[in-house]
């Protein structure tokens, strides 16, 4: 039997994903569609068996109309642009590849923040410039790191392999993530933390691991900043939309608070965003994920998931487990 998966993506054509799917008959198909609307998108997916999408609407609307799909799978951690529970009701696994460039994004998160911290790009520019006193004393004041707080925002896989690192400089970390019970936290020597207030006005450094929800967007606005103390820096490397970002142009701006490192901003790459005029920022365009090891793991991994439940079993990846009901209802039991 052919199958069609459709890769709705901006990459196009992945010969490895091609390469798995090709042994159980499956033909893919690239969009190669830049933000496409639900009507363009339907015109690719309407039929298709499977999809794999990056940033591409799967509404309810869209989720309606699919005729044949029994898996989406989003080729990245996050998956804000798939409508979970609109897909649950329809009978549709969802996955993600949620372990994927766990080192190169604490890699990159631990970076931001000693970047910050020892406020490196500042002194940088400044040496550049021929303002020599900037690299001593004229980048005051700076802080030993040892004995500092980092406050943890969430508390999944990124953030669990962050803490280890974090540790290695004589941090203490503390965490605010109420879906993660205090039970799941011991072993990493980490404190729970129940209000996200009380991390604000104890941490630092602040580090952003949260999903973005309907619930939490701009959860980071001003009345959280001023929370903060004056000399901590915050650092986003999980989605732009958590931040107001006129909020925290304010925070820096006004030195509300010292400092922040960002690797997402909404719309991401915004050349014209006010807040890359200052000199307290740190901006890295969305490459946390990168590193020449991940990358195939990510083209691959949804290919393999896939290729699963097309054959018939149930995926690792699977994010909406309570689908499995209407699944086995709608297209048959997976084992």
């Amino acid at each position: 039997m052919a199958y069609k998966v459709v890769n709705s993506t901006p990459v196009g054509a992945i010969p490895s994903q091609e390469e798995v799917l090709a042994k159980i008959g499956a033909e893919i198909i690239a969009t190669k569609i830049v933000m496409p609307s639900e009507d363009q998108l339907l015109e690719y997916v309407h039929d298709a068996d499977a999809v794999v999408t990056l940033i591409e609407p799967f509404t309810r609307k869209v989720m309606e109309k699919l005729t044949n799909c029994k898996v989406i799978v989003a080729m990245s951690v996050g998956y804000e642009n798939i409508d979970v529970d609109a897909a649950t009701d329809h009978g549709i696994c969802v996955c993600n590849v949620p372990d994927y460039c766990l080192d190169e994004m604490t890699d990159h998160a631990m970076a931001l923040l000693l970047a910050c911290a020892r406020k490196i790009v500042q002194i940088n520019s400044g040496i550049r410039k021929g303002e020599v006193a900037f690299a001593g004393m004229g980048a005051a004041p700076i802080f030993r790191l040892r004995g500092q707080t980092l406050g943890l925002v969430g508390f999944g896989r990124i953030p669990r392999t962050l803490v280890r690192k974090a540790q290695g400089f004589g941090l203490n970390v503390i965490v605010h993530d109420p879906y993660v019970p205090k039970a799941t936290m011991e072993g990493y020597d980490v404190e729970k933390v129940g209000k996200l207030d009380e991390l604000l006005e104890r941490s630092d450094l602040i580090s952003v691991h949260a999903a973005l929800t309907k619930e939490n967007r701009h959860m980071f606005g001003l009345e959280q900043f001023k929370k903060m103390k004056p000399t901590a820096y915050f650092i986003n490397t999980a989605r732009g939309g958590l931040v107001d970002e006129e909020a925290l142009y304010t925070a820096l701006s006004e030195g509300i608070i010292a400092g922040a490192g960002l690797d997402v901003t909404d719309p991401e790459m915004n050349l014209e965003s006010p807040l890359l005029t200052l000199d307290n920022l740190i901006y890295t365009g969305h490459s946390g994920f990168y590193s020449e090891s991940a990358t195939p793991e990510l083209l691959r991994r949804p290919a393999e998931y896939i290729a699963t439940v097309l054959q018939g079993k149930w995926p690792d990846g699977c994010i909406n487990p309570k689908v499995r009901e209407k699944f086995n209802q709608r297209w048959g039991q997976l084992k």
